[in-house]
């Protein structure tokens, strides 16, 4: 069993952020989870699941953020506590459940967990998901470091039971990363019968009451927040300069403030219930200072709002000077970095940053420069989709009318790069290459006459694919969708989806058939290989053509890294060095030039491309785009 769920009480535990989130909940009492793969969330509901089965909890990847939310808030209605959780992007996907459920309100606690990712490291978007706390009055916690974040999921879940409130915990991709050694508190030992009461009216009409509910439970918050453990101070009574922070922030800050010696003339004001903001407790901290820098990931939601209360309440306080992002003393956009809070505290005290080495800088960057040469982004070797984009390039450029593709978000979006070809042209959120396909191809009466196709994921398909793919038939649509099926959630860690035989708690769930699926709807569907070249370009080629309807193409073949651990790839690769004329073939290196697999290389000592062997696992497919037939490809013998 999971060190979350095996750890005795008082014992120190090294967590992760979001192993500290799931334990929390455990300690919480929670009984209902649910979630939707997207980092930096996914191993909150991971490590939750591995459990689950043991603790008589229920656990399960959702097939969209939305569907979690309204299984998690049944749940909260039956009298058990629950949580849901996501990215910054699900949040989007389940606001219109989030504003319904903020106006009926809820029984046992249920927690929303949204985890945002500054400088879109694995997202199309650098998205603050904590406005749907101010939009739909939700209370708002936002934990600095793991052991704090234990403590507040806790707390939310009894936060959101006293209020009969959902409420919001939010973490970053740097917490929810991030090691720390916690103390284990108390699992429960008993557990609730859930039991819906039928005298209940779960509703969100009429509005008014409803509202009006609403903000006297977020001034009751407001007052708890006000004595709330999870705000303090630390610094001098009369600071030069007030940091107020919350989040990774007060963490970067403390770290600035003690690399520049400024602990004596800069106070630290650390904010964990962000909304609704004690407000009489910021009160006495503003009066501390009249200079004060704000320092949050990502948006300026503390500052715009500390900044409001200041200028409807605090006259007395007298003229104070506010810095942060809206000023430009800190970014606008990007992730907060520690260096960062550095510049600014020497922008506005002037105080002497510690000197730099020069000749060590010089002697590592030189040795960056010679070891670590830059690495572009690319896929796995024996990727499908390199085989997949490779097909559709060849099939659009012989079907010669400008076609294009239309993507979203997944392994899949390096199809915007030279490892995919440059093929996608549009990427968005997930499910909208679908719907964008459909807006042009609704074109054609006014003289659109390009091809079109829409590339989405097995996974990507489920959470959001089948409401575009019903308008595009319904309003007779005609475009080429492929559905890249590679058996997994890949970009996120390889959690199931409705497409598998199992669930986030292991096998017995039921697989829905993804041919079965769209031909229900009406589209005509062919299944294809990725790694069979010459097939899946005549098979594109074929239904760019046809223009009856919403073609479906499924290329089917599981992802590089699922194929490993399913007994490997069918072959070993070698290149004869006979055959291949380096920078002589009139290819101009094609194979380690465009096609790009890591797995092959240009040896210029020998001027001959090679197999790098330990990196090549074996796919075959380069063996098919050799124009002088140099690269080979024998069926591996898996017995011996």
């Amino acid at each position: 069993m999971s060190e979350i769920a095996k750890g005795q009480p008082g014992a120190r535990v090294l967590l992760m952020g979001n192993e500290a989130i799931a334990r929390g909940f455990l300690e919480g009492g929670v009984q209902f989870c649910a979630a939707y793969p997207g980092n930096p969330s996914s191993e909150i509901l991971e490590n939750i699941a591995a459990v689950a089965p043991d603790l008589g909890i229920w656990a399960e990847w959702s097939v969209n953020e939305k569907v979690a939310l309204e299984g998690a808030a049944a749940a909260s209605f039956a009298g058990v506590r629950s949580m849901a959780a996501m990215k910054q992007n699900g949040v989007n996907v389940a606001l219109d459940f989030i504003t319904n459920l903020a106006l009926s309100g809820v029984k046992a606690g249920l927690v929303l967990v949204t985890c945002d990712d500054p400088g879109a490291i694995s997202s199309t978007n650098e998205e603050d998901a904590r406005f749907v706390a101010r939009v739909a009055d939700l209370p708002l916690l936002e934990p600095a470091f793991p052991e704090e974040a234990l403590s507040m999921a806790k707390y939310a879940l009894e936060l959101s039971e006293t209020l009969g409130s959902l409420c919001v915990l939010r973490s970053v991709s740097r917490l929810s990363h991030s090691r720390e050694a916690v103390t284990l508190g108390t699992l429960p030992e008993t557990k609730r019968i859930p039991e819906f009461d039928v005298s209940s009216l779960w509703k969100t009409f009429p509005v008014a009451p409803n509202h009006q509910r609403m903000h006297r439970n977020m001034d009751r918050a407001e007052a708890w927040f006000e004595e709330s453990a999870f705000n303090w101070y630390e610094g001098p009574d009369r600071a030069e300069l007030l940091i107020i922070t919350c989040g990774n922030g007060y963490v970067y800050s403390r770290e600035a403030v003690e690399l520049l010696g400024l602990g004596k003339r800069v106070g630290v004001v650390k904010l964990g219930t962000t909304w609704p903001l004690p407000r009489q407790w910021l009160a006495r901290q503003l009066d501390r200072c009249d200079r004060i820098l704000f320092v949050e990931e990502v948006d300026p939601f503390v500052e715009e709002g500390v900044k409001a209360f200041y200028a409807q309440n605090c006259s007395e306080l007298g003229i104070k000077k506010f810095h942060g992002r809206v000023d430009r003393t800190l970014p606008k956009d990007g992730e907060m970095k520690p260096d960062l809070v550095m510049l600014a505290l020497k922008r506005l005290l002037n105080p002497d940053l510690p000197p730099r080495d020069r000749e060590y800088a010089d002697r590592a960057k030189a040795v960056v420069d010679a070891m670590a040469p830059p690495r572009a982004l690319g896929f796995c070797p024996g990727c499908p989709h390199r085989a997949s984009f490779w097909s559709i390039k060849n099939a659009l450029k012989l079907d010669a009318r400008d076609g294009f593709v239309s993507g979203d978000i997944g392994c899949y979006t390096l199809s915007l790069f030279p490892t995919g070809f440059s093929q996608s042209k549009l990427t968005h959120c997930m499910g909208s290459g679908l719907g964008v396909a459909g807006g042009f191809m609704k074109l054609r009466s006014q003289g659109f006459d390009q091809p079109v196709i829409s590339v989405v994921g097995d996974s990507t398909f489920f959470h959001a694919g089948i409401p575009p793919l019903v308008d595009a038939i319904h309003h007779g649509a005609e475009y080429l969708l492929i559905i890249l099926d590679n058996g997994a959630t890949a970009m996120t860690g390889f959690q199931p989806h409705p497409g598998l035989e199992k669930g986030a708690m292991g096998p017995g769930a039921r697989a829905l058939d993804l041919e079965s699926v769209c031909r229900s709807l009406g589209a005509s569907v062919a299944v294809q290989d990725p790694y069979d070249l010459d097939g899946t370009r005549e098979a594109i080629y074929r239904l760019l053509n046809e223009e009856q309807g919403v073609r479906v193409l499924i290329l089917r073949r599981a992802c590089a890294l699922v194929q490993r651990k399913q007994g490997g790839f069918p072959y070993t690769v070698q290149v004869d060095p006979q055959k291949c004329m380096g920078d002589d073939c009139g290819c101009n290196r094609y194979c380690t030039r465009v096609f790009r697999c890591p797995g092959l290389y240009f040896d210029r000592t020998t001027s001959k491309s090679i197999v790098d062997e330990i990196i090549c696992v074996g796919c075959g497919v380069c063996a098919d785009i050799c124009p002088q037939g140099a690269i080979s490809r024998e069926v591996m013998n898996h017995a011996e």
